[in-house]
């Protein structure tokens, strides 16, 4: 499992996640993601980031086996710690971020393309908020950025999943490609941001983050406080072992 950044002549930095079998980052994971990212925002050669990752999807969250593997709530407050860090991250890159989506992109992974600057997706596409289902509450602020207000509100209550066709209609998506063109779409999208005055596409980044009208670092710290809360309760733990479980068959 791994995060690597490539850094092109061109002005892009190319960061790929490779977490098989399904992309499902780990505490340790999300940390490096976020790393990554600031890392390539703070570089000057730097003038746009594609985030995309290898095999069959794009993120599938975190690791739901490590945090049921784990004693006491560590993992649990871990992962919650490394997800905020990589959301954030994705928005106070210093350059905007293109997401390249490809297969599911599902909890964490509508995180980090709900706050990306361009979201780029190959015709298999689909995003959804299996959180409910998992015991857990968070990324509706990422994804309220992706769909209107009330189909956000049904796919967090069904954990109904959306096509990358759906979000291009909203315009959510900017360009909905086969498969095997994504990579290179997302890179014409970024190179064409990257060729920008350096300086100038900066502050553009900056200066439409100061007029979000969502602070998107409060809004989903507020959802997690309602994660820990079900994790009290008990009902987290029935969910992601009933989970684990459907898993292990």
């Amino acid at each position: 499992m791994g995060v690597s950044t490539t850094t092109h002549g061109s002005g892009v930095a190319e960061i790929v996640v490779a977490a098989p079998p399904v992309n499902a980052l780990t505490v340790a994971g999300w940390f490096e993601l976020a790393d990554a990212l600031l890392a390539a925002g703070r570089d000057p050669a730097v003038g746009a980031v594609v985030l995309r990752a290898e095999g069959r999807g794009f993120n599938a969250g975190v690791d739901i086996k490590e945090m049921q593997q784990s004693d006491g709530h560590a993992a649990l407050v871990g992962a919650n710690r490394g997800c905020f860090a990589a959301f954030a991250a994705v928005y106070e890159c210093e350059v905007p971020v293109v997401a390249a989506v490809h297969g599911f992109c599902l909890g964490g992974g509508i995180g980090l393309a709900g706050n990306a600057d361009v979201v780029v997706a190959s015709e298999d596409a689909y995003f959804g908020l299996p959180e409910v289902d998992r015991g857990a509450l968070g990324a509706a602020t990422h994804l309220a950025r992706l769909v209107p207000q009330h189909l956000m509100r049904a796919m967090v209550y069904t954990c109904r999943n959306v096509t990358a066709d759906e979000l291009h209609r909203f315009g959510s998506v900017l360009e909905v490609v086969p498969a095997g063109e994504l990579r290179a779409k997302a890179m014409e999208v970024a190179e064409d941001i990257a060729a920008k005055d350096r300086y100038v596409i900066r502050r553009a980044k900056e200066s439409l983050n100061g007029i979000d009208p969502v602070d998107v670092r409060r809004s989903y710290r507020y959802e997690q406080g309602f994660t820990f809360e079900l994790n009290l309760m008990g009902a987290g733990d029935r969910a992601r072992d009933a989970f684990a479980a459907k898993g292990a068959r």
